[in-house]
């Protein structure tokens, strides 16, 4: 038995068997055959086994999740069998003498090429399709081990290195029960993921990865930051209890699903949820979420070979805001740059990314991606309360940029014959010092506030909240952040406008009482703790919490705020 601590990133308890997800390397490299006979009967046993899995995939697929999800593998399975791929392979191994790994690759390559720079939209998806038809007949032959995480078909722990947003975006929760990484913390995109999917976590372990085998049962305590290899029987049973207890205690905070959020003293807020699909708005309705406080577009982009049409895009805003029924859903313009990255836009390598060509950054240079995003936006806007919010914005005159093609691409839409919404609040962001600073200007513009406090804390500390060796440095209850807050609040206040949270301290209960005390309006977290906020901030009297906000900017460090925090419950 072995136990590893680290950092619980989503509540709850998991028990199953562990599944190593670790990326192969598809590096292929020429090698002069002489038996070529033999390399063709290795390329045909390989493509023997990839029909077989994807016949296998397609079957569940379709009992699953239905005849449409189902046809993608339909696709895959005609590409194996198609002789315009399968003979030119077999011609290259036989005429030039070169292994059938080499022959795939660059026969595949070819045909890639070709799709992408088709005219039809159809034929450009197809060189999807190839890549990932190639990776996979690519494993057999390579003698590589990988299951896509989209592809897992029973109850497991995942385990990795890392999760990418596209690798957590896959996950199934029905059948994976919780994951645990070596590195990452609370507010990793990883960790942010698995509190959207309901799933326990625990990451930033250091050495989960090199310490577990696949098949071995294992426990992520996700309330306490626990990782358990391989427990006893009564271990495990031990867990049991606690997970029932969990769950017991989310029941009871289910009675106030449907109740609005109140004070002790009769003050309302808004309890929001953060989302990155449109599958994930099932979560905000369970829970009780009174409205999406962060939609994050970004990861319609990931996952996939090139940008999304609008078409796509408008059918996700459009599904989105249809499902919460008119309640607002703010939606956060392309956000990409730092730890979120889009191969095929082939962006520059910079030092330091979080600083750089991200966000609102990049879409202003890249008017085209911006306009296609923004038209999609307006046209969804008809089918219920949508609030557009640009992300990263350092200066008015960014803002003033964004709005402005904004406006210009509403006006096309209205000269077009294209009905858009006229109540469309427009917002920024607030996660970089210099904004919160100015926030008494920006009040004047704009109709919303909403603080990223991952990022804001992360650039007001200097302390990367990704780098482990300065993750002290990571302090929300710092002084310093509690007064740009304030700042924010005051600014947004005074000009009659509101300000909402959507950083992970918006959800974070020794955070709870201080914000409610500074006056903020929205609350948007993961769709788990809308609930344990909700009770919570039932106990609370805002008056009470002002006299603990006021108490705390006094204070000189994040530690003295979290005893003062800790007292209103001695």
């Amino acid at each position: 038995m072995i136990k590893i601590e680290g950092i619980a990133a989503s509540a709850g308890v998991a028990i199953a068997p562990a599944f190593k997800l670790e990326h192969p390397d598809y590096t292929v490299h020429e090698r002069q055959v002489s038996d070529t006979a033999a390399e063709i009967a290795k390329l045909n046993d390989a493509l023997e086994k990839s029909k077989t899995e994807l016949e296998a995939i397609k079957e569940r697929t379709l009992q699953e999740l239905g005849a449409k999800k189902a046809e993608i593998f339909e696709s895959h399975l005609l590409i194996l069998n198609d002789p315009e791929l399968i003979s030119p392979v077999e011609d290259k191994i036989t005429n030039e003498g070169v292994n059938a790994e080499f022959a795939l690759n660059e026969t595949a390559a070819q045909f890639i090429s070709m799709f992408e720079n088709m005219k039809s939209a159809y034929l450009q998806e197809r060189a999807a399709d190839m890549r990932d038809v190639t990776k996979r007949v690519l494993t057999h032959l390579l003698g590589l081990t990988y299951v896509n995480p989209a592809e897992i078909n029973t109850e497991v722990i995942v385990i990795a290195e890392d999760l990418t947003p596209s690798d957590t975006a896959q996950l199934n929760r029905k059948y994976v029960k919780g994951f645990t990484t070596n590195i990452g913390g609370r507010t990793s995109h990883s960790a942010i993921m698995a509190r959207s999917l309901e799933i326990p976590a625990v990451v930033g372990t250091k050495e989960v990865l090199e310490q577990v085998n696949s098949g071995d049962l294992v426990i992520v305590d996700g309330l306490d930051g626990k990782v358990i290899i391989n427990p006893t029987e009564e271990l495990v049973q031990q867990y049991k209890n606690k997970q029932e207890k969990y769950l017991a205690q989310r029941d009871e905070w289910r009675k106030l699903r449907d109740l609005p959020t109140v004070s002790l003293d009769g003050v309302h807020v808004e309890l929001a949820v953060n989302i990155g699909t449109p599958n994930d708005v099932a979560g905000v309705v369970d829970n009780g979420g009174e409205g999406v406080g962060l939609y994050r577009t970004e990861f319609l982009y990931m996952g996939r070979d090139k940008l999304p049409t609008e078409e796509i895009q408008f059918n996700a805003y459009k599904t989105v805001l249809e499902k919460m029924e008119g309640k607002p859903v703010v939606v956060r313009t392309l956000d990409i740059g730092g730890d979120k990255e889009l191969p095929y836009l082939d962006l520059p390598k910079e030092m330091n990314p979080f600083l750089g060509f991200r966000a609102v950054r990049l879409c202003l240079e890249r008017t085209d991606i911006f306009r296609t995003q923004l038209r999609a936006l307006l046209r969804a806007s008809v089918y219920g309360n949508l609030r557009i919010m640009f992300p990263m914005i350092a200066t008015l005159d960014e803002f003033r940029q964004a709005k402005a093609l904004l406006l210009e691409e509403k006006a096309k839409l209205t000269s077009e014959g294209v009905e858009v919404s006229e109540d469309i609040q427009l917002g920024i962001m607030v996660e970089i010092p210099s904004t919160a600073v100015m926030a008494d200007q920006f009040a004047k513009e704009v109709d919303f506030f909403s603080i990223g406090t991952n990022d804001l804390i992360q650039y007001t500390m200097a302390a990367d909240r990704m780098n482990e060796r300065v993750s002290y440095l990571y302090q929300p209850y710092n002084p310093a952040i509690l007064r740009l807050v304030k700042m924010v609040i005051d600014a947004a206040h005074k000009e009659g406008k509101w300000a909402g949270m959507c950083g992970e301290m918006a959800g974070d209960s020794t955070a709870i009482p201080l914000l409610l005390g500074l006056g903020l309006d929205e609350f948007s977290m993961s769709a788990t703790s809308i609930l344990p906020a909700r009770s919570q901030i039932a106990k609370l009297s805002k008056a009470e919490m002002q006299e603990l906000a006021s108490k705390a900017l006094a204070m000189q460090t994040a530690a003295q705020v979290v005893e003062l925090v800790k007292s209103i419950d001695a």
